[in-house]
């Protein structure tokens, strides 16, 4: 058995590995880069692998780097199934559909944009899939159930677990049998949740592996508990409305629904004045009612949630934007506004112009839950640019940047350790993937030091070559 670790490895995007044995090729996940100035470069590459030769794909989640190059992969010849949970499934069809249109729109405005400036137009300013071809992965999505047997081909069986990363996010225990009767079993992490947060359960414990693909974005870090989270969450919001107004930059998928749901407590508890609070992403509308829909999977907060507002007293002023004119009048607002928008790490979408119309204002804060990916606008605001290029324009961040690491959809140092703790023995070998150089070999260091752990941190490009012991 041949391991390639073709993206999210010492990184935390581009999430994508290539199983193959003399009878069977896979992925796990087919994501994009994001962040720094090697992503688009990166994610317009040919793949390193023929995409035709690729029997099957399995999908942890519908996060974009972790999704979003699937119709980069059918574009260029691939024609097997890609399975996944249900709930995925549906949020791929917002997703994928989104970014093709991203991609498509960067690509026109490109082209605007270089006979003007006398420049030939850059490869890498090619869409690098258009909407058919965002169709065309849509197709080959077969949905499933958690915990349900799942043979995506004659030598391969699999299992989706429950991972509480976002709705629909998935361990996947997978049986791969080989010539001679061996059996390795496989289990990839995903991306996990923090035990205890609300909206989604927790992430399923995994009893056996030989072979374990475990993430590390917070390897090297402990968030808050929730009631410090919701502590801080309300200092900021008390501190900053009287005067200005709080930016949220928030996945629409997951982040955006979790903090409406912090958002809704603290004023049901009285810990807040009442407040008004804006969705400003056509995306996370979609995913909204999307999760709406998939109320099977929420825990018991979320269900209270949902009783909350079939109450409908003691609850914030909650809307969600229709119109790009309704977004553009939120700016002529100076203060008492919350605004939640896309994208997470500031990249990109509608809360790039909220930024910029407020991150020059002493009195607004901007208010970052989630992991900010190197070379992004969320990273430098993270470690504290004095000035930032947004919009074309320099801007003087004079903003209070608050991170709250509570909000994380993520598992923390001591969660993935206490997710790995539940392996009754050791496995055979364990890669520590996604995750930054420094907190990729944290957690590795601290799960080396259990008795028969054998570690390994992989890096982009790393080909692995299983001997039959472990195989």
């Amino acid at each position: 058995m041949k391991i390639h670790f073709v993206g999210a490895a010492r990184e935390v995007t581009g999430s994508c590995y290539l199983i193959e044995t003399d009878q069977v090729r896979f992925l796990v996940d087919c994501g994009m880069v994001q962040g720094g100035r090697e992503a688009k470069a990166r994610n317009h590459a040919p793949f390193p692998f023929n995409p035709a030769s690729i029997d099957f794909v399995l999908l942890t989640h519908a996060h974009i780097d972790h999704s979003g190059l699937l119709p980069k992969l059918a574009r260029h010849g691939f024609k097997g199934p890609i399975h996944t949970v249900s709930a995925t499934r549906d949020l791929l069809e917002v997703m994928l559909r989104d970014s093709a249109h991203i991609q498509e729109s960067d690509a026109e405005r490109a082209t605007r944009r270089h006979p003007k400036q006398r420049k030939p137009p850059r490869p890498e300013d090619a869409a690098i899939y258009g909407m058919a071809d965002a169709e065309q992965a849509l197709r080959q999505v077969r949905p499933t159930p958690y915990d349900q047997r799942v043979e995506a081909h004659p030598q391969v069986m699999c299992i989706f677990r429950e991972a509480g990363h976002i709705l629909g996010s998935a361990i996947i225990e997978v049986w791969v049998s080989q010539s001679g009767g061996r059996t390795t079993k496989v289990v990839f992490s995903g991306d996990l949740g923090q035990p205890g947060r609300p909206i989604l359960r927790d992430p399923t414990l995994i009893d056996d592996a030989d072979l374990l693909f475990i993430e590390s974005t917070y390897g090297d870090r402990s968030h808050k508990d929730q009631e410090a989270t919701r502590d801080e969450l309300a200092r900021i919001v008390e501190q900053t409305l009287a005067g200005g107004n709080v930016i949220i930059p928030a996945f629409a998928v997951g982040r955006t629904q979790e903090v409406i749901y912090h958002l809704h407590r603290l004023t049901r508890e009285g810990r807040i004045a009442p407040i008004n609070i804006v969705v400003d992403s056509p995306m996370a509308t979609q995913a909204t009612r999307i999760t709406q829909k998939h109320a099977a999977l929420f825990d018991e907060a979320a269900r209270e949630l949902v009783q909350w507002k079939e109450a409908g007293t003691g609850l914030p002023r909650l809307r969600f934007t229709e119109t790009a004119q309704e977004s553009m009048a939120l700016n002529n607002v100076q203060s008492g506004l919350i605004i939640i928008s896309a994208s997470g790490m500031c990249d990109a979408g509608r809360v790039r112009h909220h930024l910029f119309h407020n991150l020059s204002r002493r009195s607004s804060a901007v208010l970052i839950t989630g992991y900010q990916a190197r070379g992004t606008l969320g990273r430098r605001l993270v470690e504290g640019h004095q000035t930032v290029h947004l919009l074309g324009q320099d801007i003087r961040v004079r903003a209070k940047i608050h991170t709250v690491g509570g909000l994380s959809a993520h598992a923390d140092r001591e969660a993935l350790i206490g997710w790995a703790d539940g392996f009754s023995k050791p496995p055979r070998q364990v890669f520590v993937i996604h995750g930054e150089d420094a907190s990729a070999q944290a957690l590795a260091s601290a799960l080396a030091s259990r008795p028969g752990w054998t570690v390994t941190v992989p890096r982009v490009g790393d080909v692995y070559e299983l001997p039959d012991a472990v195989a």
